[in-house]
């Protein structure tokens, strides 16, 4: 598979998972909060949002600032109502420039997942070990002080890594990654110390792929998710447990005439049996404990 991180195996061929209380899908809601410098560099590439008009591009720029001062707030609204917790993806300059972003996801017993440090620092080949070390040191460092979490998990800003990231981020004690998009549950990523795990997203129904890239509207964003639902709740009636993990990015979904979407898909979904709303590390761990007695 031109890598070594992980082995093949076939979703329907496996033995079933049991999550708690028998239900049948796990669902991750993952907020990601951002920050998206006016000078980001255009190599190695620029992530979905980055700014594209000529320095300084403040349209764009206050745009995507509108998550972290409007857009987040909405989706936390309609998490509340329906009684959902989520794990935000927190760029570590999240933390420093808006401090009381983190004292909201912590009154709300959120857990937090580190995000890199902006979206204007990549993890790329062209970064030495020795540089990825130590900006995975001041990420981490700072997302763990500011918010009093072990902060098991990892999102790469773009979704790019480094040959090193994942032996890097296993080294300092991260648990999960959102990187990889290949499965419906978690699964082992091979490191050179301990062991790490991909905690697959849904890459096709975040709403960066569906109302940003592929211009479709939020009413057909709410189907996709409630559509997707249905199928993986099916399977797992038969198979066993499935999990769907839903990014989010406030800038977007978060604008008024798309929250109402938003929440019509997540409230679908709650509303459904067999529903278990929970962090990444609760899956993670529910995951092993039921891989580990083979149930």
């Amino acid at each position: 598979m031109d890598h070594d991180r992980y082995g093949w195996s076939a979703l329907f061929h496996r033995p079933p998972v049991r999550w708690p209380g028998s239900a049948r899908v796990a669902l991750l809601v993952v907020p990601v909060l951002q920050w998206f410098p006016l000078d980001a560099p255009a190599a190695p590439y620029q992530p979905v949002g980055s700014l594209d008009a000529p320095y300084p591009d403040y349209r764009a720029y206050t745009h995507r600032d509108y998550g972290s001062r409007v857009g987040i707030f909405r989706v936390m609204a309609v998490l509340d109502r329906l009684g959902l917790r989520a794990t935000a993806a927190v760029n570590a300059a999240i933390a420093t420039r808006y401090p009381g972003l983190l004292d909201e996801i912590g009154g709300r017993r959120w857990e937090i997942a580190a995000y890199g440090l902006h979206m204007g620092r990549l993890h790329h080949a062209d970064l030495s070990r020795a540089e990825e070390a130590a900006l995975l040191d001041e990420v981490l460092g700072t997302l763990r002080h500011a918010s009093g979490q072990l902060v098991r998990g990892w999102l790469s800003p773009g979704g790019t890594e480094s040959p090193h990231t994942l032996d890097l981020l296993a080294e300092r004690g991260v648990s999960y990654v959102l990187d990889w998009v290949n499965d419906e549950l978690p699964y082992v990523l091979r490191t050179e110390t301990g062991r790490l795990h991909a905690l697959p997203y849904a890459h096709d129904l975040s709403d960066a792929t569906v109302i940003w890239e592929r211009h479709h509207s939020a009413t057909e964003f709410a189907e996709a998710v409630i559509d997707h639902f249905t199928v993986i709740d099916r399977e797992a009636a038969e198979a066993g447990g499935r999990m769907l993990v839903l990014l989010l990015h406030p800038w977007i979904i978060g604008q008024p005439h798309r929250i109402a979407a938003l929440e019509r898909a997540l409230g679908e979904i709650r509303s459904r049996p067999g529903v278990w709303p929970a962090t990444a590390s609760e899956v993670l761990d529910a995951w092993a404990a039921a891989a580990e007695t083979g149930s």
